[in-house]
């Protein structure tokens, strides 16, 4: 793919934010042209880090293009559903006030469009007329992540808890359009300007900057100054330059706007945020573990190739699909060498031609991950008979070839281990690296590395200290409280993402969940009749294996029923609640929490639906009128504890 080099410092960073991360090793990866999943995370893991913390070791295009190639790889891959992390090394994570997500990527005006379409929908299922459809436009700020409740100032971290960076502030550090504190979300920036006159000859890229703003060493006397000159400042998200106008006159004039937005600040920015404003529809449409849906963001950039195919590679995935890989003749994109990319499913390797000899256009739209556009001189095909990894006799399965060797498959049952830790996100010791080195040692089962002692762990050739941190990793994720949706989650059954998981287990609880029939499944809002089958065939086929790891003693959550909501005799049963400011009593998300077990829905914005807000410190008088122009009860926190009594 590319040359990559890390300097000292990035190495001791490195090994500082993550201990399995090995320089040396990511060096020759960033030079290899056959990625697996494991190898693009293990440079994707390392690269956000070092962009984070201000020693960015590749350009954003082609962070861009390994992401792309690990969905097209596994586009359910857990890293690709994960908020990026914005990460400081060596320090404690708290949970945020409020989660902090990603937000979705469009790369044409037709993605907009689409996104547009799924906005109507919404609209229209709850009766919003199209006129009422307004769209905000803002610049998508190239900074640092933050969250301001006020009090403290947090990175975004992984969406749910991030590092207390208050001491930004305490630095000097200036809200943005002399904005006050407590706004919520945005980003700690630097003029463009200044930076290009003062600080260029100095600084590699504003990015060091921003992070010299939050680390805790010692402020370097040159960013001190950029605060004191107020070009460094933390931007609310509430108050960046928009535009908002009706929909309709966005996509006409979709070009103009861009472009306009693109040049409205002196800030770095890596595209424009469109977003609808809609109260009543934000609540409806939600969000995905990683991003709102009714939030999009459009990066421009597309580049197109004619290339030689030199021949097609077969990799085996977790779930036992085989995935036609496209080696091509070194072809530059976009500024980024390509040399492969992967083709669909192999039905499309069949019916379209794709083998050795073959003529592809390939398009690399937005900066991402090439794809076949068409297929310009076709050629002699062969398909593989056996499973690369197993050597199991391939089935057809819909398009695609399928491994059937579940239990014995070394590719399928390693993806399987890397994905149930790496969901379960509650222990840093097994990544992949560990993982591989304990499956060629025969260990098949999740089960089975929970019973590995210590001696074992030295024979396998891990050392002292490493084995007894695994061992101590072990337990820390049997005695780490978890959500029961991300326990069930982790094993990795089709169609059960941690949105599905939680769903079902709010009608069931999680061990007579695999009692439950397609038909009641399909009862459940949310569920069709063909991802109820396989849900309940996935269950069927981890049934065994999830009892033996679930009587290992896991400290669960359990979802709250949705039956027990609606019974449950509480003041606020059935009402909508949302919470803003600073609270006393506990964290927001605590109080969140104990307001759904007693009935409540709770939401995150004041709409004409919502019953309470409750106020907590330093809220501002704009908000609270706000929310009594719509006819809803403002409670103080102290006012709202009494209520639940």
């Amino acid at each position: 793919m590319l040359k990559a080099t890390f300097s000292n410092e990035q190495i001791d960073t490195l090994k500082k934010i993550d201990k399995e991360i090995k320089p040396n090793e990511l060096i020759s990866l960033f030079d290899k042209s056959n990625l697996d999943s494991d190898e693009l995370v293990q440079i994707l893991k390392a690269s956000n880090a070092l962009y984070r913390v201000g020693l960015q070791v590749i350009t954003d295009e082609q962070y861009d293009l390994y992401i792309s190639m690990l969905r097209s790889i596994n586009h359910l891959h857990p890293y690709l559903n994960k908020v990026e992390p914005e990460a400081l090394a060596e320090a404690k994570t708290v949970e945020l006030p409020q989660r902090m997500l990603s937000t979705e990527k469009a790369y044409s005006k037709e993605d907009i469009e689409k996104w547009l379409k799924r906005i109507l929908k919404a609209a229209q299922e709850i009766n919003i007329s199209e006129k009422d459809i307004y769209l905000r436009v803002t610049p998508k700020l190239d900074g640092y992540a933050a969250f301001d409740d006020g009090q403290k100032l947090y990175t975004r971290g992984d969406g749910y808890r991030g590092q207390d960076i208050t001491r930004a502030f305490d630095r000097g550090l200036k809200v943005a359009e002399n904005g006050v504190r407590g706004l919520g979300p945005g980003e700690i920036v630097i003029k463009k300007s200044y930076f290009d006159s003062k600080l260029s000859d100095i600084f590699e890229n504003s990015r060091n900057i921003q992070a010299a703003i939050i680390a805790e060493k010692k402020l370097d006397e040159n960013v001190q100054k950029a605060i004191k000159d107020g070009a460094c400042v933390f931007y609310p998200f509430t108050l960046i330059k928009n535009k908002t106008a009706h929909f309709s006159e966005i996509i006409e004039n979709f070009e103009s706007i861009v472009e306009e937005i693109w040049k409205a600040v002196d800030f770095d920015i890596d595209g424009v945020i469109l977003e609808t404003t809609h109260e009543d529809l934000k609540e409806y449409m939600g969000a995905t573990r990683k991003s709102h849906r009714w939030q999009i963001a459009f990066k421009v950039n597309e580049d197109s190739a004619e290339v030689k195919v030199i021949s097609i590679t077969p990799q085996t995935s977790r779930t036992g699909r085989i995935s036609p890989v496209a080696e091509l003749v070194p072809t530059k994109l976009s500024g980024v060498t390509i040399k492969r990319v992967t083709v669909h499913h192999y039905n499309m390797v069949k019916t379209k031609k794709i083998g050795s000899g073959a003529i592809v256009e390939i398009v690399r739209s937005g900066l991402v991950i090439p794809k076949i556009e068409r297929v310009i001189k076709e050629s002699e095909v062969q398909l593989p008979d056996n499973c690369p990894s197993c050597g199991s006799k391939l089935l057809w399965e819909s398009d695609h070839l399928i491994c059937p060797n579940k239990s014995d498959c070394p590719a399928q049952t390693e993806n399987t281990l890397i994905h149930f830790f790496k969901t379960l996100g509650n222990n840093d010791g097994f990544g992949p690296k560990v993982i591989e080195k304990i499956t060629n040692f025969g260990i098949k089962h999740i089960h089975e590395i929970y019973q590995i002692p210590k001696h074992k762990f030295l024979a396998f050739g891990f050392g002292d200290k490493t084995s007894q941190n695994l061992v101590d990793q072990l337990q820390a994720s049997r005695e780490i409280e978890i959500e029961d949706w991300r326990f069930l989650s982790a094993f990795g059954v089709s169609r059960l993402g941690g949105g599905n998981c939680e769903k079902l287990l709010q009608h069931c609880p999680i061990v007579e969940l695999f009692e439950i029939s397609v038909e009641d499944m399909v009862k459940i809002d949310g569920f069709a009749q063909l991802s109820a089958e396989a849900i309940v065939e996935g269950l069927a086929n981890i049934r065994e294996e999830f009892f033996k790891v679930y009587n290992l003693g896991f400290k669960l959550s359990v979802t709250a029923k949705e039956s027990d909501r609606v019974s449950l005799n509480s003041p606020i049963a059935g009402t909508v609640v949302v919470f803003t400011g600073s609270m006393q009593q506990g964290s927001r998300g605590d109080m969140e929490k104990h307001a759904k077990t007693l009935g409540a829905k709770v939401a995150k914005s004041v709409t004409g639906n919502t019953t309470y807000l409750v106020t907590g410190e330093k809220v501002g008088e704009t908000k609270i009128n706000a929310a009594k122009d719509k006819g809803v009860e403002v409670l103080t926190e102290q006012e709202y504890l009494s209520l639940i009594g």
